[in-house]
């Protein structure tokens, strides 16, 4: 179901998605190229950049070399700090992105209570301040036990930085666990200077109304945003969830089956035609190395021609072995 009071049919935008693309090449070539907005490297081994617009992502990929991930926009970019805070801007929209030592705040729920307000604190200053898609990336999301879980404490976290920022509605959000030497909490979004429209999936309970034992505070966000000119869905971590509950524990071609029928589901939410294409890159999150081969071969055979970027990431239910976020073009 699309959630939002925004009409697309009466207010006509011309805000077109930016282009995400996989590609192999010289980030600073890729910087250097007309309406570069961000891009990314993953794992260790990724080349480094002064460059604003650049973040190194604490995500092993089981490709090699690892291709970058790239957004481009149809415009002139302009870019800069603000503290611990990166951003760049162009064509309307706002790449952000904060990185900060869980240590100088205490662990992950006052580290994510800073990057939230200080990520919020900037938006409020800008025209692109309505928030389409947020990635979150922390180490040992899984360690702890009940409300003391990392994946718990970070919530509560979020949701003390928020405030009041998404009293309207929560964007499409996903929170992976990284294998990183150092508790490095990393946070990035994208923004637009025009509102999208939430889209829930049938199949699940909103997140935000996740019962009790999910957690003091539920994860706050949207299954998918479809961007503002309905050209392209922005879709969330989806993983093998049923209502409220996980299902298919301990088995991976299961759990693959029920995603791939959620990612359908949230298409025809949205009122996109099913299936995916060559134009359609995703990320898939694997908990363990030993089951990236099954991943992609599952990725190939069902989503043939998909860019599909394999990342070691933990899933933020311990149950769950695999999760799949990304993009559909319309």
């Amino acid at each position: 179901m699309v959630q939002g009071c925004e009409n697309a049919a009466a207010q006509p935008t011309l805000r077109r998605a930016p282009q995400v693309s996989y590609r192999t090449a010289d980030p600073e070539a890729v910087l250097g190229e007309p309406g570069t907005l961000a891009v990314f490297g993953f794992g260790a081994g990724a080349t480094r950049s002064a460059d604003p617009r650049w973040l190194g992502v604490d995500l092993e990929c089981f490709d090699a070399p690892a291709p970058l991930e790239i957004w481009q926009v149809n415009g002139a970019v302009t870019e800069g700090r603000s503290g611990e805070l990166r951003w760049s801007a162009g064509a309307g929209w706002l790449f952000a992105a904060i990185e900060l030592d869980e240590r100088a705040h205490g662990g992950p729920r006052g580290a994510s209570a800073a990057a939230y307000a200080a990520l919020c604190a900037f938006l409020a200053t800008r025209r692109e301040h309505h928030v389409q898609r947020i990635w979150n990336y922390l180490g040992g999301i899984n360690q702890g036990e009940g409300d003391s879980e990392r994946y718990k404490q970070f919530c509560e976290g979020r949701e003390d930085g928020m405030g009041a920022f998404f009293a309207e509605g929560f964007p499409a959000a996903t929170a992976i666990g990284h294998h990183a030497a150092e508790w490095r909490l990393q946070v990035y979004l994208l923004a637009s200077d025009e509102p999208g429209l939430r889209v829930e999936n049938p199949r699940q309970l909103s997140a935000w109304r996740y019962p009790r034992q999910y957690g003091r505070t539920p994860p706050k966000f949207a299954r998918a945003m479809a961007l503002p000119a309905q050209d392209a869905l922005a879709i969330s971590g989806t993983a093998a969830v049923v209502g409220h509950a996980s299902a298919h524990q301990d088995d991976l071609q299961a759990q693959l089956d029920e995603t791939l029928t959620n990612l359908e589901a949230l298409l025809a939410s949205a009122g996109m035609n099913a299936g995916f294409d060559t134009q359609s890159p995703l990320k898939a999150y694997v908990r363990h190395p030993t089951d990236a081969p099954h991943v992609r071969d599952f990725m190939q055979h069902r989503l043939p021609g998909v860019p599909v970027l394999l990342l070691h990431g933990d899933v933020c239910r311990q149950e769950l072995l695999v999760e799949i976020d990304g993009w559909r073009y319309a």
